[in-house]
């Protein structure tokens, strides 16, 4: 991916709030990031951090009510999609932008055979004919490693593994050849081996077809071996933004280092039990006017409870290009912060 690549997606300013008789939710606040061409981006954080909710809302797929996109910019090759009427939004949802559903054995239709959903997108986004969708289908089902494809394609859900309907939905995401792929935790429902067999699959299709990619996750193990960048949420928000080894190497936000404690090691001193993060994530029934993870944050003071603190660049690259994270203490001494 050339860095200096025009983003296939910008993101600006995001807010979502879910409106019920609860009350509301302020599920997403003020998230931006971008995305280039081939390039992976892997989003993590812990459950109810915003990371699902965020995609959802970027591409139109919260029901409405209660769910209220209610401010920011999302731009699909240079048009907001959050204003285009929601016919073309369809459109664009099938024909540019592929989404890869969380659960492989609730995303298909159980009453249609493995073909008819993927030919679907086929004859409504790209207008071929039931011969040329066939033949398509079964080009797709070949590119994600199903074996005997043509016979396949007469199968019904129930007759595949976990796995291979994965791959399913894999194909039907990349059936009109889109210029972004959302994957939203696609190996979580999976075992081991077969995790490591979709990885491997997506690292091999993104050589073959070049497209970008968001591929969210609460696993960092599964984000160092496949993305170029990383963005960590927490609270509805981003907290830090990175390259992948730099994150690594060089976390800046408090969450981001206690999400990494967190990772099992092998080799070297085993510790006693692995780390977890003391308390519980933030109730989100306003927006933020304070640092939303102070009440779990080992270095937090007085400053975190009064100011919301917004992302700043650790490396002086602008906003989104480096690395930046949203802590008080980014850029200073931890000493010098509480003066």
């Amino acid at each position: 991916m050339p860095d200096g690549a025009m983003p296939v997606l910008e993101v600006r300013g995001l807010k979502t709030v879910f409106r019920t008789r609860g009350g509301e939710v302020h599920a997403v606040n003020d998230v931006s990031f971008h995305l280039r061409p081939g390039e992976l981006l892997g989003v993590v954080g812990e459950s109810g951090s915003g990371k699902s909710v965020t995609m959802m809302s970027l591409i139109g797929l919260l029901p409405s009510p209660p769910a209220d996109v209610c401010g920011g910019q999302v731009l699909l090759g240079g048009v907001d999609i959050l204003k285009v009427p929601p016919e073309e939004l369809r459109k664009m949802r099938g024909a540019r932008i592929g989404f890869v559903f969380q659960d492989p054995m609730t995303s298909l239709n159980p009453v249609f055979t493995v073909g008819n959903q993927i030919m679907e997108p086929l004859r409504t986004h790209m207008g071929l004919s039931k011969a040329q969708a066939d033949d398509r289908a079964v080009e797709l089902l070949e590119l994600v490693g199903i074996p005997d494809a043509r016979k396949r394609l007469k199968t019904y859900p129930h007759q595949f593994s976990g796995g291979m309907r994965q791959r399913v939905m894999i194909a039907i995401a990349l059936a009109c050849d889109p210029e972004v792929l959302i994957a939203d935790e696609p190996t979580t429902a999976l075992d081991v081996t077969i995790q490591a067999q979709i990885l491997e699959l997506v690292k091999e299709l993104r050589q073959k077809l070049g497209m970008a990619i968001i591929w969210i996750t609460h696993d960092l193990g599964v984000i160092a071996g496949i993305a170029d960048r990383v963005m960590v949420m927490y609270g509805g928000q981003v907290v830090e933004q990175a390259p992948v080894k730099e994150l690594f190497s060089n976390p800046q936000h408090p969450y981001t280092r206690a999400l990494l404690k967190t990772i099992p090691k092998l080799g070297g001193v085993r510790e006693a039990r692995l780390q977890a993060i003391d308390g519980q994530p933030p109730i989100l029934s306003a927006a933020p006017v304070a640092c939303a993870f102070r009440s779990r944050c080992p270095l937090a003071f007085a400053r975190c409870e009064a100011e919301n603190p917004a992302r700043r660049p650790v490396d002086g690259l602008p906003l989104g290009e480096g690395h930046d994270a949203a802590c008080h203490l980014v850029g200073q001494p931890a000493e010098a912060a509480h003066v």
